[in-house]
């Protein structure tokens, strides 16, 4: 959904705000991926494609004052937000450092484990980029990856062609820009290529009702999503509109529910 050289959603304070609560209700999941991968006190972590960091604070805080973080990514403004966050909580552990990920080295800090989520499905070349992180971690290093391997399991239960409609173009303006939203399902065989060892494997999906909060994250991207469609050319102001209706129509029926995009976490180990 980017223009070359952009993000899906922008990096302005709303998108700040919106991958927030994406953290929110993605937390917990990772918390758990993180311990299952072993990640603890002292170590040195990479944030492949931090954002504005909130993955990257809490990884911090498992380190602690005698760990690393390294924190990645190529905005500018979204790095200016982690630094502040560092700042006003004392994170000293906690480096944020500007780098396009699609083309730059990785630094080179043999890391005792890499976190990596949504982001090789946008890079134009996620294979380099999966060796280069293979490559920074230390033997016995372990990279948790999160992305997704079915985009279009995301759909309203009660069917909505008009929401259909927007995942389809979703997908479809990804691709134009040469990402690929179900890359996921290369990363098993490329790892294995790359002489890591595959840990774990699960499939990470919810169908879930209004009252529950993961609804709220497929919901803000739904909404900031028409808005960045529109001013991308995919997708006409009326033609937005009448997915925003038909979907504000299925949310406020009763026993709706959304099932959401399926992520595939995999942790793997360099030997």
């Amino acid at each position: 959904m980017a223009t070359a050289g952009d993000y899906v959603l922008g990096t302005g304070d709303d998108e700040i705000e919106r991958l927030g609560l994406q953290h929110l209700v993605w937390r917990p999941r990772a918390l758990d991926a993180w311990q299952r991968a072993g990640c603890t006190v002292g170590q040195t972590l990479l944030d492949i494609g931090c954002g504005p960091g909130q993955a990257s604070v809490d990884l911090a805080q498992i380190v602690g004052p005698n760990g690393r973080v390294l924190a990645l990514d190529r905005s500018p403004r979204f790095l200016e937000a982690l630094r502040a966050t560092a700042r006003s909580r004392g994170l000293t552990q906690l480096t944020a450092r500007e780098l396009d990920l699609g083309e730059d080295a990785l630094p080179a800090v043999a890391a005792d484990g890499a976190w990596c989520r949504w982001v090789l499905s946008f890079v134009k070349q996620p294979r380099d980029l999966l060796a280069r992180i293979a490559a920074a971690l230390r033997p016995g290093g372990v990279l948790v990856l999160h992305e997704y391997f079915d985009y279009g399991t995301w759909r309203l239960l009660l069917r909505c062609t008009e929401f259909e409609e927007f995942v389809r173009v979703v997908m479809e303006s990804w691709r134009a820009d040469r990402g690929e939203p179900d890359i996921a399902l290369n990363l098993p065989h490329w790892l294995g290529e790359l002489g890591l060892e595959v840990k774990t494997v699960r499939p990470l999906i919810d169908v879930v009702g209004l009252s529950n909060f993961v609804w709220q994250w497929p919901k803000s991207f739904f909404l900031s999503g028409l808005r960045r469609l529109v001013d991308l050319g995919h997708l006409t102001p009326d033609r937005a509109r009448a997915m925003a209706e038909a979907f504000a129509r299925c949310e406020a029926a009763p026993h709706t529910l959304m099932a959401t995009p399926a992520v595939l976490e995999v942790i793997a180990v360099r030997p």
